[in-house]
């Protein structure tokens, strides 16, 4: 049984009704790095909050391990592109804030256990800024006080601390200069190794799929007002750079993604 199972998903939205995505078929087996590619509008960010259950479809059923889940669950992390964290709270206390809501309530804090546990989520905390590439001295800082690749790295360790199971990444390194970016993926591509989670990636960019992805699937339209289908569903092999110019213009074709210098 996959991990992930899209059966038949059909999405449309507004009135009159325009439809986004249709008739998508799609399984995801445990441990895979699947990158999502394709043009601005396809339905990629779509089908991720489809997945996380943030979103219904109108047709068609998402099961994970062969059950449907329609209501996000700290089974499934989620990594925006725009950075979720709380301007108000530190760096760890925006990375512990999920642990400690999910564990104890109004009633339940402040407590002798509350403090213990406490303890024991910033030092999982700090261990993950670490893994990172942040400092310790960084957990005190509030957001505004981090450059945007910070930030996104904060963001990441806000959902890893959780232990997903699945981790839902929407255009998570768009927004980084490409030095930061380049860091970052490599950073990403670590703890995936190390830590074993499932991985949906949505990005733009043909290069960066190739880089994070054991798998490529793209989102394409027949025409501008045609619902987006998988067009293409492939496995990147370990010595893809060997073949580098057919991948990138074979994914760029299908999808007309993002050039590969961008």
């Amino acid at each position: 049984m996959p991990l992930i199972d899209v059966q038949d998903l059909t999405v449309a939205y507004g009135e009159p009704s325009r439809t986004i995505l249709e008739h998508v078929h799609l399984t995801v087996d445990e441990g895979e790095f699947v990158c999502v590619l394709g043009q601005t509008g396809c339905g990629k960010s779509t089908l991720l909050r489809l997945i996380l259950g943030a979103e219904q479809p109108r047709q068609g059923r998402i099961l994970i391990d062969g059950v449907e889940h329609p209501q996000p669950d700290r089974a499934r992390g989620y990594v925006p592109q725009k950075y979720s964290l709380f301007p108000d709270r530190t760096v760890i206390d925006n990375i512990t804030f999920g642990l400690e809501v999910n564990e104890f309530n109004l009633f339940t804090r402040w407590t002798p256990r509350f403090y213990s546990r406490r303890r024991q989520f910033r030092a999982e905390a700090l261990d993950y800024l670490r893994k990172l590439g942040l400092r310790e001295a960084d957990a005190a800082k509030y957001p505004d006080e981090l450059s945007g690749g910070m930030q996104q790295r904060v963001a990441i360790a806000q959902a890893l601390i959780n232990r997903p199971r699945i981790l839902l990444m929407d255009e998570a390194f768009s927004a980084l200069d490409p030095a930061t970016r380049r860091e970052t993926q490599g950073l990403m591509r670590q703890l995936w190794r190390q830590n074993g989670f499932t991985a949906l990636f949505v990005t733009h960019n043909t290069r960066e799929a190739l880089l994070l992805g054991s798998r490529v699937i793209v989102l394409a339209k027949d025409h501008a007002d045609a619902p987006s289908q998988i067009v293409l569903d492939e496995r990147v092999p370990r010595n893809w750079r060997d073949q580098e110019d057919h991948w990138i213009g074979r994914l760029e074709k299908a999808s007309v993604a993002e050039p590969v210098n961008a």
